[in-house]
């Protein structure tokens, strides 16, 4: 079939036609749309569709609650409000200058009369005749109908269409009789069944009241059954629809067929096929926004995280190359795609397309809303306070917008102001899982028990099933000493879930009972009391300090991935060298993009996983980097910071720091790089892993301005040095070889536990340490003295092997910190 070629492009603008259809309807010239004029205006632009005045009302109390402020006293809605509506998604342009005859050469003398005595469901009173059976068409084509046909935006441009989407709806509805009368063949999911406080979005269809919404048999998740003979019968009607679509004359009314089958298969629930044809029409206007923006819909629907986000980049980019065809569509697909990136796990990149589509409609308070919930997901609450506050200042009942708002406060430490912004949640919705759950959270951090408990127990009447509020309950009423009601709650919290963390809760609640208390059951004594035998015994203040960046190694993962890796990742990343605030030349990255290429080096993880293990490196690494704001950081130093962290023998993880500083413009002329960029590196590398320890006088003390250039060998040196460099790093390879040591019987002296790891034996009274207690310089009150002396036993054949030696205390061996 020869594909004709598209109509020329119209000279119009967009702002001048909707200031067309403005004045079309401002039959009276006051200024603004009244609810009559509205009404009008919306019947006109669907002229297939008999509205009811039920759903007249409905939609134009919507809009003029949405938009109120832009109408204008006694008049109506204003032109900018009608341009907003349309930036919104509430209609299409296009596509409604086109119904309204209005073409580039037409004036505004076309009239369309609205009886104003009659209700706002006034028909239209048209120049030609309507023939019966015409009428009978109509009636035919908007009885039983998806519900997204009716809307004021549903985009049927063609006659054909119509009928496409009549026989397709046919189908549907003998498909579902037939599978309801097939007990167990299909259940539908009650309206909560998805709601397990959470909070997770869904992705956005531009319209009327709320950009992600859903139709009823949408909300109530549907399930088909698609082996059996009813199904097959209906994918064999489907093609045949398919077929009738593909055999339109023209190019366009094929498109408009394609879509309308995507968008009535996605509206029930069959996702798989609605992509099919959304597909179809991809292929046939390559260049069309709406069918990549469905496509990607309908990908996410089904859980094709990474295939959603390419339809939404393809969406975003023909939008942008269409000049300002499809402006009002922009902020849409930006939040759409913030969502595809956020369910695979890239908050930074969600953070870009929801500030960008903040910007493009600053009145967009879900976007705003989206954009504080994410950076709130990445350690950066400040920002997130901000975005979240000027969402409920434009929508001051948004529940969502608040609940999120008091999540962040609490993150800062501004409980009583979290307090206040969850309860303004539930007084707007009574229900609101996300704001009685994390309610219910900041009262037992608080200690606030009974408080707590209620809160989970209302939490519970919404989701019965929530079974972390169960847990959470049983424990608040063990600390409010209410034993017997713990208990059962405990039972009933193991009946939602055989999972392992109510264990963990009931072993915390046995710990917390027993546990060591300050000044009675241990001291913690000053770092000048410990000593120690022998130098293979590790300084108590360094090992603090190894355990807390195996903390942050362990939140990362990166103890899982492989150096080697790494710097291939780096050596294969094409950057281009710009210059850095002092005139460097460096290879600077955006954030987002960064956060592409540890996804790729860290794809093991979960999405979830992966969010917590990017918090963990913006807050502790990017920020330090990052120092100015500006969202991009040196991209040979911020793998030069983590290859001492990844996986791999310590030599090999030097090297990689050194073959990535190399890589730096500044070091690319050969084998050796510059000392200051050396220096800078290691000051660097302290002010992510030991800030605790001042580094001022670094550069006074290597020097400065030296020009010198330094090997590797010499490179090794400053980075072993135990003062200056990182020689902490030996400590930390003990800490990870001793994940898997075990000390037979010994248990900790302090905290009750068995010693993983490293034991730390006081010589003269005998007592064990594990690592933990040891760094932070606890001893039992039942055994003071003036000094203590430690040894480590990595191994227990090392203390077997240390029984057969006679120590004696006052050799040069034993050592004082």
């Amino acid at each position: 079939m020869t594909v004709p070629p598209l109509p020329s492009v119209s000279t119009i603008t967009r702002s001048e036609k909707i200031s067309r259809i403005f004045d079309l309807f401002d039959t009276d010239r006051d200024g603004g749309l009244s609810r009559s004029e509205m009404a009008g205006l919306v019947i006109a632009v669907n002229p297939r569709v008999k509205f009811s005045d039920e759903q007249i009302n409905a939609i134009l109390d919507e809009v003029f609650r949405t938009y109120e402020d832009f109408i204008k006293p006694n008049c109506g809605l204003t032109l900018e409000g009608l341009s907003r509506t349309y930036d919104d998604g509430a209609g299409d342009v296009d596509r409604d200058f086109g119904a309204l005859s209005l073409d580039e050469n037409s004036s505004n003398n076309f009239k369309i009369e609205v009886d104003k005595g009659e209700s706002c469901s006034s028909s239209i009173v048209e120049e030609r005749d309507v023939s019966a059976a015409a009428q009978r068409e109509q009636q035919m084509q908007t009885q039983g109908l998806a519900a997204w046909t009716t809307s004021p935006n549903n985009g049927i441009a063609y006659e054909n269409t119509w009928q496409i989407v009549n026989d397709l709806e046919i189908s549907i509805k003998k498909l579902h009789s037939k599978q309801r009368k097939k007990e167990g063949k299909m259940r539908v999911q009650g309206e909560n069944s998805n709601n397990n406080g959470t909070g997770t979005e869904s992705v956005s269809d531009a319209g009327w009241s709320r950009e992600f919404s859903q139709t009823d048999a949408a909300a109530k998740g549907i399930i088909w059954e698609e082996s059996g003979q009813a199904f097959g019968i209906f994918t064999k009607e489907l093609g045949v629809l398919k077929a009738r679509a593909d055999a339109c004359h023209l190019r366009e009314e094929a498109f408009d067929a394609h879509m309308a089958l995507g968008r009535s298969l996605y509206e029930h629930q069959l996702f798989k096929y609605s992509i099919d044809c959304f597909k179809r029409a991809c292929e046939i206007q390559p260049t069309d926004v709406r069918a990549h923006f469905r496509s990607g819909n309908g990908r996410y629907a089904v859980g094709n995280h990474a295939e959603a986000k390419e339809e939404y980049l393809l969406a975003l980019a023909a939008a942008e190359a269409s000049g300002n065809q499809w402006t009002y569509l922009l902020p849409q697909i930006h939040i759409n795609l913030g969502i595809a990136m956020e369910a695979d796990g890239m908050l930074l990149g969600a953070c870009e397309h929801y500030r960008e589509a903040a910007i493009l409609s600053p009145t967009h308070f879900r976007a705003l809303k989206l954009l504080g919930c994410a950076l709130f997901g990445v350690g950066e609450y400040r920002a997130a306070e901000k975005a979240l506050q000027e969402a409920v200042f434009l929508r001051s009942d948004y529940a969502d917008a608040h609940c999120d708002l008091g999540s962040a406060l609490h993150a800062m430490g501004e409980d009583e102001r979290a307090i206040q912004e969850f309860q303004k949640a539930i007084d707007l919705k009574p229900g609101h899982v996300d704001a009685l759950y994390n309610l219910g959270s900041l009262h037992m951090d608080e200690g606030r028990f009974p408080r707590a408990s209620e809160m989970y127990t209302r939490v519970l009447t919404v989701v019965p099933n929530h079974w972390k509020a169960q847990l959470n309950k049983a424990v608040s009423l063990l600390g409010a000493g209410e034993t017997e009601d713990a208990r059962m709650a405990f039972k009933e919290a193991f009946k939602l879930t055989k999972r392992v963390e109510v264990y963990d809760a009931i072993a915390h609640l046995k710990l917390l009972q027993k546990k060591p208390r300050i000044g009675v059951d241990y001291d913690v004594v000053e770092p000048s009391k410990f000593r120690r035998v022998g130098r293979k015994t590790c300084v108590r203040q360094e090992l603090a300090n190894a355990l807390e960046i195996r903390v942050f190694q362990r939140i990362t993962r990166l103890g899982h991935c492989d150096v080697d890796l790494m710097n291939k990742e780096l050596a294969k990343s094409e950057v281009p060298i710009s210059s850095s605030g002092n005139g460097v030349p460096e290879k600077s990255i955006r954030k987002a993009s960064l956060e592409v290429i540890l996804r790729r080096l860290l794809g093991f993880l979960k999405p979830e996983t992966f969010q917590g293990a990017m918090k963990a490196i913006n807050e502790r690494v990017l920020s330090v980097l990052d120092t100015s704001g500006s969202g991009r950081v040196d991209l040979g130093m911020f793998f030069a910071i983590l290859c001492p962290i990844c996986s791999g023998p310590i030599e090999k993880r030097k090297k990689a720091v050194f073959d990535a500083l190399l890589l730096r413009p500044c070091n690319e002329s050969g084998t050796q790089i510059k000392r200051t960029d050396a220096l800078t590196y290691i000051m660097v590398l302290r002010a992510v892993y030991v800030p605790s320890h001042g580094i001022a006088g670094m550069m006074e003390v290597h020097g400065e301005s030296d020009p010198s250039m330094v090997s590797y060998p010499e490179f090794l040196e400053m980075f072993n040095e135990k003062e200056w460099g990182f020689g902490i790093l030996n400590t930390l390879v003990k800490l990870e070889e001793g994940d898997r040591v075990r000390h037979g019987q010994h248990t900790c002296s302090i905290c009750r536990f068995p010693i993983i790891g490293s034991r730390f034996k006081e010589i003269k009274c005998r007592f064990s340490l594990c690592n933990q207690c040891y760094s932070e310089g606890k001893v039992p009150s039942s055994l003071k003295k003036d000094e203590y002396t430690f040894r480590e036993y990595g191994t227990e054949a090392e203390a077997m092997k240390d029984k057969c030696v006679c120590i004696s205390l006052n050799s040069k061996n034993i050592q004082s910190e």
